[in-house]
């Protein structure tokens, strides 16, 4: 074991060696390995030790914790992709085996397009039959886990779910102080849940590790899950819109999604599962599914509570605990879209303020926006709105006095425009509610009515 080098290329497998939780203290430990070369645990840990659990919620626990041991198995797979997959201390059947392989495939697309790797019919977890009966209903009291992530989106669930009146913790993984104050300031009860990555991983990143994007959002759920059993609670909520659903086109490489694991596919399939294979009364779903990006801002833009709290500038989550003083840098593609879809649903002066300059008067800027228009370039790799959603903000704009005159208004108006089909530049149609979601329906029927007000 002391000589065992990682040498990417010479790894023939990868293993699951083994996944314990301790209800004394809350922690999970998930173990993995290349080879036979030295364990690499993550910890995670969930706040509120001890927790009794005894029978089927035991069970249940013991279900949700292998899960989570086989997606967080996401991050450590990609070092080296190699050809065979083992699961050492647990069978899992067909159906887990199906779920596991649509999110490597496609929660890797990105990384494996930058990486010039192709991982479609190479990602074979070994498995048995399907197992017979559905997972058992546990009686969770009904109260929500819902994400924060420092942005709009949790922010509009959020308070959607105060105003409906259903109960809930806002609850976030890691140690950013940017989402620990805009959970403060919900003024709702928090759970933080700890994870700590392996360190060897960090190792091999520097020895050579294939290296690349995740599908970050369903191992995040996979944890709150695990909580959710913990704390007996029956609803684990996130805040994906339907843009989430479209990737980005590529010439030669076709759709290449960013965000697959925030879209309608992962969601379906991982809720679907959780409610088949680990808790029947388990309702996992995002609040803001049947809405797009343009749909969420308008939502937002209704109260000023989070101004000066929130940030979709992803800079800020590279910088690992620290709360940095400008929470927007304004040059990457998150910042240039959600100062877009909010423009039109804001005054201006409110606008320029929280962001601190506008985006939309510097030509420095041009490129950054024409991604997001795709026009001459693709959708960034980023969670940001559709092509048609952004046509259809600087289309409105260009419509506003006190916006037409701004740099990249106008040359919209003047160079892009003319050859769009006016049709598809409207913001109307944009707006309208889909209906393909999996909120609880009478919850549903209720957030229609208050979206829709």
């Amino acid at each position: 074991m002391t000589d065992w080098k990682f040498q990417r290329d010479a790894i023939q497998t990868f293993r699951f060696v083994r996944c314990t939780f301790d209800a004394a203290t809350g922690v999970a430990q998930l173990v993995y390995a290349f080879d036979d070369g030295p364990e690499l645990v993550e910890t995670i840990t969930v706040p509120g030790a001890p927790f009794t659990l005894d029978g089927e919620r035991a069970a249940a626990v013991e279900r949700a914790l292998q899960l989570l041991h086989l997606i967080t198995g996401v991050s450590y797979y990609k070092a080296a992709v190699p050809d065979e997959i083992r699961i050492d201390s647990y069978a899992i059947d067909a159906d887990t085996a199906a779920l596991l392989t649509l999110i490597y495939e496609n929660g890797l697309g990105e990384f494996a397009y930058r990486n010039g790797l192709n991982l479609h019919g190479r990602i074979r977890f070994p498995h048995g039959a399907n197992a017979g009966d559905g997972a058992p209903v546990l009686g969770l009291r009904e109260h929500a886990l819902v994400a924060i992530g420092g942005g709009k989106d949790s922010l509009v669930s959020i308070e959607a779910l105060r105003t409906l009146g259903v109960a809930q913790t806002v609850t976030w993984v890691g140690g950013s102080q940017l989402i620990k104050a805009c959970a403060e300031r919900t003024g709702l009860p928090t759970l933080n849940v700890g994870r700590a990555l392996a360190p060897q991983l960090f190792d091999y990143n520097r020895e050579g590790a294939w290296n690349g994007h995740i599908p970050v959002t369903v191992l995040n759920s996979a944890i709150l899950v695990l909580a959710a059993l913990l704390h007996d609670v029956d609803q684990v909520v996130f805040s994906n819109e339907r843009s989430a659903s479209y990737g980005s086109l590529i010439e030669g490489a076709g759709e290449v999604n960013h965000q697959w694991s925030k879209g309608w596919a992962c969601e379906s399939a991982f809720g679907d599962h959780v409610q088949r294979r680990i808790a029947a009364d388990l309702h996992y779903y995002s609040l803001l599914r049947p809405l797009s990006e343009l749909a969420v801002a308008r939502q937002f833009a209704k109260s000023d509570r989070y101004d000066a709290h929130f940030s979709s500038c992803n800079r800020n989550f590279h910088i690992l605990g620290e709360r940095p003083a400008n929470r927007w840098c304004g040059v990457c593609p998150k910042c240039h879209f959600v100062f877009l879809a909010l423009a039109p649903f804001m005054p201006k002066p409110r606008l320029v303020g929280i962001l601190g300059r506008n985006l939309l008067d510097d030509p420095a800027q041009t490129a950054g926006y024409d991604a997001l228009l795709e026009f001459q370039d693709h959708k960034p790799f980023e969670c940001v709105g559709e092509g048609r959603e952004s046509r259809a903000a600087l289309a409105a704009l260009a419509e506003r006095p006190e916006w037409r005159e701004d740099a990249l208004v106008e040359r919209f108006a003047r160079e892009i425009r003319p050859q769009l089909d006016a049709g598809d530049l409207r913001i109307e149609p944009l707006l309208v509610l889909d209906d393909e979601q999996r909120i609880p329906p009478a919850l549903w029927e209720r957030l229609r009515a208050h979206l829709s007000a």
